[in-house]
């Protein structure tokens, strides 16, 4: 009956056999409101979301409520991966009316697309407070016929609050954070940090991937201890835990509980994308191996589970799956366990000592007495580890699978690509490195159109229709230019030059420096989105700062240098006061602090001694440091050096007939040198 068959959200494609009339988001939806005088009920969630799939199959299966919603309400479904910015919007009017917001997200909008009525998930009884869905129908209904002035005021007055929201930001003026602002982010954070149990704040605790980069490059830089300890305390808590995939690797979405022991058990690209990183960049200022390991999992869960055939990385895992006991879907069935399962699969002995590794227990961790797997602490035999690791990781194949959302997104893709790239060169998985390569080359063939614009998502190698978002530039720029950085193939360089480029013209404020989360070209909604700090993932804003710095480092454009610093402008008046919520920018804000340092390593391709100034280059913990490596460039018929494809590389010769690596920062350079020991002690950290 709907019109989602074709769809290329498979969270759309999942509602495409309710009895509800849906329709996506367009222009055709709101004109058929405008045509019939009646609402539009905005419904918007994702593929893994579980309470998304509680309300569809409650309410949107039930034929007696489409009904009544068919006849008063024209339906709009939105999947949130797929349109962030009507996501964004309108979770900002949920937020400011209600003081929370989650999915799914509830909306009922005037035919001019104004919201006037709020929730997220609602029962199909009325229960825990909570009215039902057909009585939120009703209510509303009743509203709009009877009381559509008021309804139009209501309305009217939440436009004109987001307005007002987001002159805030467009306001700029404010410089890039100093060394002050950045210190005080450093205290703010020590006082939400959880001494017992790691990460920030309480119940639910979430993976706090960008403030653990902000840690690091804080450590790299100034020396700090206290930064140290919250990232590493915090790294290994979550390795440890059962937010943490103790088989198969990666990581769910966040912890129900304070202690990471039971996972919301949907397992996103993009937390993976940005933890995978996080642990690798752990490991290269730690020496841990508990981070090496996590790294490498991680990116083998990557690899093994969300590659889709055309090569880039699918969005997400879903957290149900069916449970053979019950015959019914349900939360976490695929990844938890019970003591007899245990001794069923691996005998009474090899049970024993599994229940002690992973904390099984009579009396479960989670529900109906099931444990989800943790490794509180090393195993003192790691052969007999990683046998029974694997013997149960086999055996988990064998139960149903939890769905998994296949549409490909741009931005998170992004961060695969950057992720990938740099695990690969440094855990030496030249694997890593061609996957990283293979999922770049994808977004080019099929997200990248002729004219230079990105589009979202994709799926089964079709592009969608929606139109890249601010995050969809800023974190495929930061990908491609990882790769440059791990390939020394110029034109990753090149490709990332042309999207930050469409970031200056498209995106950005000229007045203020403030950067909008849609193109000035994009689709007109109440209002225009616009967000620096951080949720799930790097907010746009911050992340296209982090690459038009690391870009302009590597190119000397001037244009590029400033735009970033304009856009760090927000950084400075949040970072003392939230922290946690702008971690990126404050890890952007880092870097540029410190330069960033600029590598220029020139050598023959293939000689053992470029390899190694490439790799104690690599391995440098300087906050942001970016690295060009290339071979000399031959000098021209009067002698000079001759010019390169890329400015940093220009006039930079071998010493003495050697590959050699130039260090520079502030307008200044260090003597070149032949050493990678020398090499390494300019980037902070010692050669392996």
């Amino acid at each position: 009956m709907n019109r989602l068959a074709h769809a290329t959200s498979p969270y759309l494609q999942q509602h495409a056999d309710n009895p509800v009339d849906w329709w996506e988001w367009g222009p055709e939806a709101f004109a058929e409101a405008e045509r019939r005088g009646v609402p539009v009920l905005l419904s918007v969630g994702y593929a893994a979301c579980h309470w998304c799939h509680v309300m569809a199959h409650e309410s949107f299966e039930d034929a007696g409520l489409a009904e009544y919603l068919n006849e008063r309400f024209v339906a709009v479904k939105v999947d949130r991966e797929e349109r962030p910015d009507v996501d964004a919007v309108y979770m900002e009017a949920v937020q400011a009316a209600t003081g929370q917001g989650g999915w799914p997200m509830t909306v009922f909008l005037t035919p001019g697309k104004e919201p006037f009525y709020f929730g997220t998930y609602f029962p199909p009884r009325p229960r825990h407070g909570m009215p039902s869905f057909r009585q939120v129908l009703e209510g509303v209904d009743a509203a709009w016929r009877d009381r559509r002035e008021e309804v139009g005021e209501v309305a009217r007055r939440i436009r004109a609050d987001l307005a007002e929201r987001a002159a805030v930001y467009s306001a700029g003026a404010h410089n890039p954070p100093g060394e002050a602002d950045l210190h005080q982010a450093l205290v703010t954070l020590s006082r939400d940090f959880d001494q017992a149990r790691g990460g920030f704040g309480g119940a639910p605790k979430f993976p706090p991937a960008m403030v653990l980069e902000f840690l690091l490059r804080h450590h790299a830089r100034t020396g700090s201890e206290a930064a140290l300890e919250m990232a590493v305390r915090t790294g290994e808590a979550m390795a440890r835990g059962g937010i943490h995939d103790q088989l198969g690797g990666g990581f769910a979405r966040y912890s129900v509980d304070a202690g990471w022991v039971v996972p919301h058990f949907e397992k996103m690209l993009y937390d993976n994308a940005l933890l995978l990183r996080a642990y690798l960049h752990l490991w290269r200022a730690t020496g841990s191996d508990l981070a090496r390991r996590v790294a490498l999992t991680t990116a083998d869960f990557l690899l093994r589970e969300l590659r889709t055939p055309e090569g880039a990385f699918a969005s997400a895992l879903d957290a149900d799956s069916l449970d053979e006991e019950t015959g019914q879907s349900a939360e976490g069935a695929y990844y938890v366990w019970e003591p007899g399962q245990l001794v069923d699969l691996l005998g009474p002995a090899d049970a024993a000592t599994a229940a002690r590794l992973f904390t099984v227990t009579a009396d479960g961790t989670f529900e109906h007495g099931t444990s989800v797997l943790q490794l509180l602490a090393d195993p003192e035999d790691f052969a007999e580890y990683e046998t029974i690791r694997a013997r149960l990781a086999e055996a988990r194949t064998a139960r149903p699978a939890p769905a998994r959302d296949d549409k490909v997104v741009a931005a998170w893709n992004g961060l695969a690509v950057a992720a990938l790239a740099e695990t690969g060169a440094l855990l030496d998985r030249p694997d890593l490195v061609e996957a990283a390569e293979r999922a770049a080359d994808l977004l080019l063939a099929v997200h990248l159109t002729p004219d230079g614009r990105l589009l979202r998502t994709s799926r089964d190698g079709r592009a969608g229709a929606n139109a890249g978002v601010l995050e969809d530039y800023a974190d495929t720029a930061e990908g491609f230019l990882a790769l440059y950085a791990v390939t020394g193939s110029p034109e990753w360089l090149q490709l990332a030059g042309g999207l930050l480029d469409t970031v200056l013209t498209h995106f950005t404020d000229e007045a203020s420096g403030a950067l909008y989360d849609t193109a000035d070209d994009a689709e007109e909604l109440i209002r225009r989105p616009q967000d620096p700090t951080d949720n799930a993932t790097p907010s746009g804003w911050t992340a296209a700062a982090g690459a038009l710095l690391t870009y302009a480092a590597y190119t000397g454009s001037d244009r590029h240098r400033t735009a970033a610093e304009r856009a760090l402008g927000v950084v400075g008046a949040l970072a003392g006061r939230a922290p946690r919520f702008i971690g990126w920018g404050l890890a952007v804000a880092e870097a540029l602090l410190d330069g960033p340092r600029e590598v220029a390593v020139v050598g023959p391709d293939g000689d053992p001694a470029t390899a190694a100034l490439r790799r104690a280059a690599l391995l440098g913990t300087a906050p942001g440091a970016v690295v060009a490596v290339g071979a000399p460039v031959e000098p021209g018929q009067s002698g000079e050096p001759g010019e390169s494809e890329v400015p940093l590389l220009a006039d930079r010769p071998l010493i003495g007939g050697a590959p050699a690596a130039y260090v520079c920062r502030h307008f200044a350079c260090d003597a070149p040198t032949a050493d990678p020991a020398v090499l390494a002690e300019k980037l902070g950290v010692a050669v392996e």
